[in-house]
């Protein structure tokens, strides 16, 4: 009876104390993580979905990746006009945006807009900052439209498009040193400092400054600089951030302007942006000390960077894993 009345006792208290909170997170559903691909430079139909493999692999999540493609279904970066899968966000937990100079249509941008007004989080990459350009008949842009071209990006993920540092000699050697800001951020767990590909984007300084409540993670130091040669380093300085922290509406953002294909070979790399995305999914308690496990699942050769046809033909998308 003593032995009935114990167990009696421990059920009631384990019951009034609540379930905890690892149990809670073990018996949640796996988030539903959205990828809007769409840039015609950076090779993000080879780049998100190598991240969200890792992603499948650590969280288990439910993963959505959504494309620019041809009239045949099949992958097209220099498709400005289209991007499919798109109502996978009416069900998302997280959007995750790598897009450039987008024009799409109404029923399309829609989703994505509507996304980020609804209050749930979002993670953006490098040309997000122009996630949209609207043209006139004339080809100069739509002032009618410059909500999208300017205003959202600034307003969303923390600026828009300005300038940046240039190309030189692009994928050959690295063009910016990526230092750590903030050490101690649950995204930078594990990031160690390195040498990107990506050339500096310029978002603060001069007569810009980051928009809203933003909090820096990482800052870049441009190693060879157009604007040092046209001594213009007053407008935009040699080091800029590339990796901060901001809210919108209520919801956490995360944004780096680092994206170059072959910056996604770094270890590094791979560990802060999956950092990231935990951090934004509200679940920093589960990023160790040397953040997400960065191994790739499979293989990664991307191709360089640059226009045109310097994409991967041919490739099929994959919507679902």
């Amino acid at each position: 009876m003593k032995l009935i009345l114990a167990a009696l006792t421990l059920i009631i208290l384990i019951t009034a104390c609540g379930t905890p909170q690892g149990s809670q997170q073990q018996s949640q559903e796996p988030p539903h993580i959205v990828f809007v691909t769409g840039d015609e430079e950076y090779r993000s139909e080879e780049s998100m979905p190598m991240i969200a493999r890792i992603l499948k692999r650590e969280l288990g999540a439910k993963i959505s990746l959504c494309y620019s493609v041809d009239e045949n279904g099949i992958i097209d970066p220099n498709n400005q006009h289209h991007i499919a899968g798109l109502e996978a966000l009416e069900t998302a937990d997280l959007m995750v945006m790598f897009t450039r100079f987008r024009q799409l249509p109404p029923d399309q941008r829609k989703y994505i807009l509507d996304y980020a007004e609804s209050g749930k989080p979002m993670v953006g990459l490098r040309t997000s900052t122009h996630a949209f350009w609207y043209l006139n008949e004339a080809g100069d842009l739509d002032s009618t439209m410059n909500h999208l071209n300017t205003e959202w990006p600034t307003q969303v993920f923390g600026q828009q498009w300005i300038t940046h540092h240039g190309h030189f000699d692009d994928g050959l050697y690295p063009l910016t040193q990526v230092d750590l800001t903030d050490a101690d951020h649950p995204i930078t767990r594990g990031v160690s400092p390195f040498a990107a590909n990506s050339w500096l984007y310029h978002v603060d300084g001069g007569d810009w400054k980051l928009h809203g409540d933003p909090h820096t993670l990482l800052t870049g130091t441009s190693l060879k600089s157009k604007h040092e040669m046209n001594d213009q380093l007053d407008q935009y300085p040699l080091q800029n951030p590339v990796a901060w922290t901001k809210t919108y509406k209520g919801a956490k953002v995360f944004f780096t302007t680092l994206g170059h294909p072959y910056d996604f070979k770094i270890d590094n790399m791979r560990r802060l942006l999956l950092n990231g995305i935990y951090w934004s999914l509200d679940l920093q308690s589960s990023i160790p000390a040397a953040g997400i496990d960065p191994t790739v699942v499979g293989s990664y050769d991307p191709n360089n960077s640059g226009f045109g046809e310097k994409y991967k033909s041919g490739l099929e998308p994959v919507y679902e894993m």
